[in-house]
């Protein structure tokens, strides 16, 4: 009942996240947590993540645009691995508090993101690279910062989900690899990942007929609402488990 659960709430992730570019661990991350608890959900996300990331890559793959993923990766890639090292040493209550703070705090961060209409230069990639990628490891899912990111070097549609997530693909696995050497990604552990991010693949599928018929003010205030709640339920969960 409870992968049931898990791949129910998987593939509306993945399909919303197929359309908006970000949002599944946002929405997987709280039924993960109350499955199977924060410390074994990380991991399991970071290899949901991987799988996610590469069928969006699947999907839109003649429209990378590579410079950018290389620029981005290249500082990302270390950084995350970086992070996921100090998330391995923090308490489990820790965790959950950071990253419902975290989810929160991206709301208005966007929002400010939104208001300042900067054009993203190569450099300016690398850069947010190393912090985006540092926070990926620690709080599961920067999608809310790299999402504008990418957006704002002048992407969209097809060509920002497919560099936005190869842009990724290099962050999660870095972080899986260092679940797997300090002893946080067990088979067991890795099976369920491969359960939960299989759901979010299809739905990545399914979202690309969408892709040219969204309304992107709407599943903004969507991808807000959904970070409130997320970042909610893990301080509620925090703070009375």
């Amino acid at each position: 009942m409870g992968f049931l659960f898990v791949l129910t709430v998987g593939l509306l992730a993945g399909t919303i996240s197929g359309i908006v570019g970000t949002g599944s661990s946002i929405m997987l991350m709280p039924v993960l947590i109350y499955q199977y608890g924060p410390k074994e959900a990380v991991p399991i996300m970071a290899v949901a993540a991987v799988m996610a990331n590469l069928s969006r890559i699947l999907a839109w793959w003649r429209e990378v645009d590579w410079r950018a993923c290389l620029a981005y990766s290249v500082t990302g890639i270390p950084a995350a691995a970086l992070g996921a090292r100090t998330l391995l040493a923090l308490p489990s209550h820790a965790v959950d508090i950071a990253i419902g703070l975290f989810l929160i705090a991206m709301v208005p961060v966007r929002h400010w993101l939104d208001r300042h209409q900067l054009k993203a230069k190569l450099w300016h990639l690398a850069v947010g690279g190393a912090v985006i990628g540092y926070l990926t490891g620690i709080v599961v899912s920067t999608g809310p910062l790299s999402v504008p990111l990418f957006l704002f070097y002048g992407l969209n549609k097809g060509a920002f989900l497919a560099t936005e997530s190869a842009s990724s693909l290099g962050l999660y696995l870095s972080k899986s690899v260092t679940f797997e050497r300090f002893g946080a990604l067990t088979p067991d552990v890795a099976l369920k990942g491969l359960v939960a991010g299989s759901s979010l693949m299809f739905g990545a599928f399914i979202a690309k007929r969408f892709v040219l018929h969204l309304q992107p003010q709407m599943f903004r205030l969507l991808m807000d609402g959904i970070m409130l709640v997320a970042g909610l339920s893990l301080l509620w969960s925090a703070f009375t488990v």
